[in-house]
């Protein structure tokens, strides 16, 4: 149970470190409350430029400053439209590096609870960063000799309303008042995502956001929202279709031949 949340840094009993891994800077405010009390260490595979060609990893470095976690070794290397490229052109060994990279610290940092990035169909990058967690945590609990325990949150499923019997494994986080109005503050002062702040603060109460709620990860079954075109093939067709975009990102062409190489990494 998230209950089992202590105040030195580590999650569940004394000496466990926790690892959150993201595709934006941004994502972290999803789990501010759980930032503010598992302290993890935090790799973000991208730098938010998008379109715009600026970076929002300083207003993620000031968050993490404020709740005392630590930037982690892959933080912000790539540009979205270098990620974006890699996944069109099958660059695949460039994150089947970051992978293994991860990997690699999740087992000498002795990281034993990682959160991140559900894959959702809706964002690309949201779910390479959830294939590259899924591999490198497979990587480490296999040099360690043990399970990391492994768990996803929704950046498009704002639903959080905690049910009167927690599912077996899942864990949920209640804000308190004080700790609610930190992230409320936080996402405001967040510039970059002004406009998505207003949006999603517009679309219900802001106790909604009171509740986090992690869920164990499984790449295999999580992918069942690309039986259907993904939000972002639909987003892409309708790119291609004004002229914005030359191809179309499609799963069954992109995204499962990177699945696929990244899990073949795992069994080198």
């Amino acid at each position: 149970m998230i209950n089992n949340l202590n105040h030195n840094g580590h999650l569940g009993s004394a000496g466990k470190r926790a690892a959150l891994v993201v595709a934006h800077p941004g994502h972290e405010l999803m789990v501010h409350g759980w930032m503010e009390i598992a302290q993890p260490c935090v790799f973000v595979l991208t730098d938010g430029s998008g379109h715009s060609n600026q970076s929002r990893l300083a207003s993620t470095t000031k968050i993490l400053n404020q709740v005392k976690a630590q930037p982690g070794g892959i933080y912000g290397r790539l540009t979205d439209a270098r990620a974006y490229a890699a996944i069109m052109n099958h660059d695949f060994d460039l994150f089947i590096g970051y992978a293994r990279e991860l990997g690699e610290v999740l087992v000498a940092d002795e990281i034993d609870f990682v959160a991140g990035d559900a894959i959702e169909g809706y964002n690309p990058m949201h779910d390479v960063c959830r294939l590259v967690i899924d591999v490198a945590v497979a990587f480490a609990s296999r040099e360690r000799g043990r399970p990391i325990a492994n768990f996803a949150f929704s950046l498009v499923d704002q639903s959080n309303v905690r049910p009167a019997v927690t599912p077996a494994k899942e864990l949920w986080l209640q804000l308190d008042d004080h700790a609610l109005a930190r992230k409320i503050a936080a996402a405001q002062g967040y510039a970059e995502l002004a406009g998505e702040v207003i949006k999603a603060l517009g679309r219900g109460s802001v106790n909604e956001f009171g509740v986090e709620r992690l869920y164990p990860a499984n790449s295999h079954t999580n992918a069942s929202c690309c039986d259907v075109p993904a939000f972002y093939e639909q987003y892409g067709e309708q790119q291609v279709a004004a002229g914005l975009y030359h191809q179309v990102l499609r799963y069954s062409d992109h995204m499962l031949p990177l699945a696929e190489a990244l899990e073949g990494c795992i069994v080198k």
